[in-house]
């Protein structure tokens, strides 16, 4: 399981005085860190900036385990990359690595980092997804067992990928769908979530017998994440990925906001995330928080810079279609701030329904801060 450290200012009716303390890099954050540790980031930092390793990464992989055998080839990578980005391969080791980061005021997003990419042209059966479920909830339950020292529940988070437990060839077709002028009602968050719920058949008219039996599989694996997270009280933080995937993941994620994010749930269980480099995401922001306010549901957002720049450009050209990602970093920073501030305006006007968060030590390429 992939780790990624936050430290929460969680905003709802509002924090209690004291509860947190600002990040300091000047009072030992490092001093819990060996010389071979920091040796092994700096040596991992160089590698991922290194344009050929990023590029043949697969490929010299693959190569280096023909040429030293699976053992030495894997000794290399967990004493190297997987070791600088990844917590740990049992609970325990997790548990140790979440403990020592808690010395520092840091608390854990447990990630899965279980996923199909797009156009994959790997066999994911249901059994694939379903195998990803039991990842998913023995992940909940770690991400809750974490946290059994002295602090709020409500700060129990964990990330949650759609695309571990749907296709994204069905996302790609919900896609298209939902972007249509008028798009059906069939696929409206409310009709998705009874769908959930009830546990009944679902049929849509724009897919297909096989993509419609997948279509109930998914919500009924997402409503089994759901449903043991609020148990567990644990948030689940959905990724946001790709441009031709996202108006679908946040169709899935707002029928789970309608479930599990109601007042009687004392939500938000579920957030999505967006990402401040693409042009649309201050108006999607505010869109969505409006939307949420009407239907009197709990609002969390998840708030990133974004990944997937230069894959986001190349379709773009590809397809002859307007780059959706903001022209510099610096135009992203300023998108970010307005999101930031859209959403503290929220919290300020409309009090408790609304939280926001993002972090501040990555793992996978985004970078965000609290509020």
């Amino acid at each position: 399981m992939m780790l990624r450290t936050y430290r929460v200012l969680y905003s709802q009716a509002g924090p209690s005085a004291g509860s947190w303390q600002p990040l300091n890099f000047d009072e030992g954050a490092f001093r819990l860190k060996g010389t071979g540790e920091l040796t092994r980031a700096l040596l991992v930092l160089r590698l991922c900036a290194w344009p050929p390793l990023v590029t043949h990464g697969l490929a010299l992989q693959a190569w280096s385990q023909r040429l030293l055998g699976s053992r030495i080839s894997g000794a290399l990578l967990r004493a190297s990359i997987y070791g600088q980005f990844v917590a740990g391969e049992t609970a325990e080791e997790v548990r140790r690595c979440v403990q020592q980061l808690q010395t520092l005021g840091l608390r854990p997003l447990l990630a899965v980092p279980t996923e199909e990419e797009p156009d994959s042209a790997a066999k994911t059966g249901e059994a694939w997804y379903e195998g990803n479920l039991r990842a998913m909830l023995r992940c909940v339950d770690l991400s809750r067992d974490l946290l059994e020292t002295p602090g709020p529940a409500r700060n129990n988070l964990m990330q949650l990928k759609m695309t571990a437990l749907t296709s994204t060839r069905l996302c790609k077709e919900l896609t298209s769908w939902v972007r249509r002028p008028g798009a059906s009602l069939e696929l409206s968050p409310e009709r998705l979530a009874e769908a959930m719920d009830s546990g009944r058949n679902l049929q849509v008219s724009c897919l297909n017998a096989e993509q419609n039996g997948h279509l109930q599989a998914a919500l009924s694996r997402l409503h089994r994440v759901a449903q043991h997270a609020r148990a567990q009280h644990v948030r689940l933080l959905v990724d946001a990925e790709y441009t031709s995937l996202n108006p679908a993941l946040s169709l899935l994620v707002a029928a789970l906001a309608t479930r599990w994010n109601s007042p009687r749930e004392g939500g938000p269980w579920v957030w999505n995330t967006y990402q401040a480099y693409l042009k649309d995401t201050h108006e999607r922001l505010g869109r969505d928080a409006e939307a949420a306010h009407r239907a009197g549901l709990a609002f969390g957002v998840k708030l990133v810079r974004g990944a997937y720049l230069v894959k986001e450009r190349a379709v773009a050209r590809l397809q002859g279609t307007e780059d959706p990602t903001r022209p510099d970093y610096e135009a992203t920073n300023r998108s970010y701030s307005r999101c930031l501030e859209l959403m503290l305006n929220q919290i300020q006007a409309k009090g408790g329904g609304y939280a926001t968060k993002g972090g501040t030590v990555r793992c996978s390429g985004e970078d965000s801060t609290d509020v």
